[in-house]
């Protein structure tokens, strides 16, 4: 039996809605681009690219632990194809900002995602 507060939606249909409101939620400099996750389809893969001069990468897994609720997980900062270390301020409050640009978007979206 499905839980009531499962996602139902399809993940293609799911990475494009994210796609298209992400954008919204952050700083207006800032580019993201959204998959879908190949190997879980309640979640995203969610590459964001920073502005100004660090041209700094962030990779993040965007998982539905229901369908209004969700895990945000750093996977890695990169700039310029090499891993940083993430653990400087300026990088944490970067990844700070993010994940709540992240649980911003899974709110802007809950009338799609909570059937």
């Amino acid at each position: 039996m499905a839980k009531s507060d499962e996602l139902r939606i399809d993940p293609q249909q799911l990475a494009d809605a994210w796609q298209r409101t992400l954008p919204e939620t952050m700083n207006s400099s800032d580019r993201c681009v959204v998959l879908q996750d190949e190997a879980d389809d309640k979640a995203l893969r969610v590459t964001i690219h920073s502005a100004g001069h660090q041209m700094y990468e962030f990779d993040f897994k965007v998982t539905y632990t229901g369908s209004r609720e969700v895990a945000v997980e750093l996977i890695d900062v990169e700039k310029d194809n090499v891993t940083v270390d993430e653990r400087t301020d300026i990088i944490q409050q970067l990844i700070h900002d993010y994940k709540r640009h992240l649980h911003e978007c899974a709110q802007a979206l809950q009338q799609l995602t909570h059937a």
